[in-house]
């Protein structure tokens, strides 16, 4: 990498030209065959500017649009105000009333709170609070239930299970031998019959279920009854459907068979960046592998102000959850239907195309990279989504034919079921009439300002502040 061309230098930035060769060239190629990038080379005050700047351009791209990525959703005022606080930079490494740390006892009230919440809301008998994320609790399930070299079945990214969930993720990890379940296309869940089989001559270790791509219930009582059958223990990764289980509008995976459930904290559970792991089970061994898995297994800090606002949304979901698991899958299963009158092809029509926060649509035929322009073209159009892979698609980055659409978003703003007649007509403009990207992008913002408040929750404010 060379500097080219006459670097200007100013008292706030360097304004230079960067070569770097084309790839598959040889370094001495001649100047035609380099690329050049221009790059901006900043004081520190210019770099701090420029990134809260870009904090707010988001924050404002995000209002302004019609966000519909299934795996998101917004703050309360009162769990960013939790979050938002002294806690971001303390430790408490350990359980209450057991730290390694002094100046706890503030945040052990704050974690017995917690723990209490979570075992009412997902109705369970142990519950661990700290995680991280999502895919931070699959890894200390993954250390607490199986050893490298056992054995995992699970479903195939390919067929919408997570990346944690693959060899490329946390299974791979942990060294697991992973084994995928046969999957049933038009129903979108493993094939029943088909899994069971496999469980039973492959005798795996754990069966793990759930998925990213999660439109309906997994068939879990009788998945389970084949790997307890074997002495395999049932993991339940619920990430993307915690919300609607604890609402009470999804599945109950506790009381269906699986030992463990894992699950996110900032999906259609709307609180902070985190995790959960949660369990049934009564055996003091396995509850103190799963707390262990966590600190010290994956966690020194585990981010106290994220689990402070993660209690607060605990409470806030306690009293206004089954509303909101309610009206996600009413908006859900509404838009399904009205993307369908419009045109398109929306996936698992004759199951009335979800059951969940997720709708699936297809854009073209298997790794037609059709769900890559489908995104890029609606995000010109103000709509926020993302590409996804399809039963079929073999290319993750440049094939995918789908769309993977979700609502959590949308619904805590006040958006019904009408509004989603009104989603799907933007979604043909974009993508079926070929509108101008800039006058939908322009009707979007207008339909979307009446829509800025954050419900379902103690105090009401603004969705987007700061913007």
């Amino acid at each position: 990498m060379a500097l080219a061309h006459g670097a200007q230098r100013g008292s706030d930035s360097i304004n230079a030209w960067v070569e770097i060769p084309d790839r598959g060239r040889s370094p001495y190629s001649p100047l035609t065959s380099l690329t050049c990038f221009r790059c901006i080379v900043m004081s520190s005050r210019g770099a701090a500017d420029q990134v809260l700047d870009a904090v707010v351009a988001s924050g404002r791209h995000y209002r302004d649009s019609l966000p519909m990525i299934a795996s998101e959703n917004i703050l309360s005022p009162l769990v960013r105000k939790a979050c938002d606080s002294d806690l971001h930079g303390r430790y408490a490494e350990g359980l209450p009333g057991r730290r390694y740390y002094q100046g706890c006892d503030d945040f052990d009230t704050i974690e017995e709170i917690g723990i209490g919440l979570a075992k009412r809301v997902f109705d369970c008998g142990f519950a661990n609070i700290q995680s991280t994320s999502g895919t931070v609790s699959n890894i200390g399930a993954l250390k607490a239930l199986a050893k490298p070299g056992d054995k995992i079945t699970a479903v195939s990214t390919a067929d919408g299970g997570h990346i944690s969930h693959a060899r490329m993720g946390a299974v791979g990890l942990r060294g697991l031998d992973l084994v995928t379940y046969p999957w049933d296309e038009d129903r979108m869940e493993p094939d029943i019959d088909a899994s069971c089989a496999l469980i039973r001559e492959t005798e795996p270790q754990l069966a793990l279920f759930g998925q990213s791509v999660f439109l309906f219930p997994t068939p879990l009582s009788e998945l389970s009854d084949a790997a307890h059958e074997v002495g395999a223990r049932v993991m339940y990764d619920g990430a993307h459907v915690l919300g609607l289980i604890a609402g009470g509008r999804f599945q109950d995976p506790l009381h269906e068979g699986a030992d463990v459930m894992t699950g996110s904290s900032h999906k259609t559970f709307p609180g902070p960046q985190g995790g959960f792991l949660l369990s049934n089970s009564d055996d003091q061994s396995l509850q103190k592998k799963l707390n262990n898995s966590i600190f010290p297994g994956t966690c020194s800090s585990y981010h106290l102000h994220h689990v402070a606002g993660k209690v607060v949304a605990l409470a806030e979901f306690e009293e206004f959850g089954a509303d909101y698991a309610r009206d996600i899958v009413a908006n859900a299963q509404a838009l399904g239907a009205a993307l369908s009158s419009e045109g398109f092809d929306v996936l698992a029509e004759e199951r009335g195309f979800t059951e969940s926060h997720q709708v699936l649509t297809r854009h073209g035929g298997h790794d037609s990279g059709a769900g890559m322009r489908a995104a890029q073209t609606l995000e010109d159009c103000g709509i926020i989504t993302n590409m996804n892979m399809l039963p079929g698609d073999t290319k993750a980055m440049s094939g995918p034919s789908g769309l993977r659409l979700g609502v959590p978003e949308l619904t805590r703003v006040g958006m019904g079921v009408d509004e989603m007649q009104d989603v799907a007509r933007f979604f043909a403009r974009a993508l079926i009439h070929g509108d101008d990207p800039s006058s939908v992008s322009s009707e979007v913002s207008t339909f979307k300002s009446d829509f800025q408040t954050v419900r379902y929750c103690f105090e009401e404010g603004p969705a987007y502040p700061g913007t």
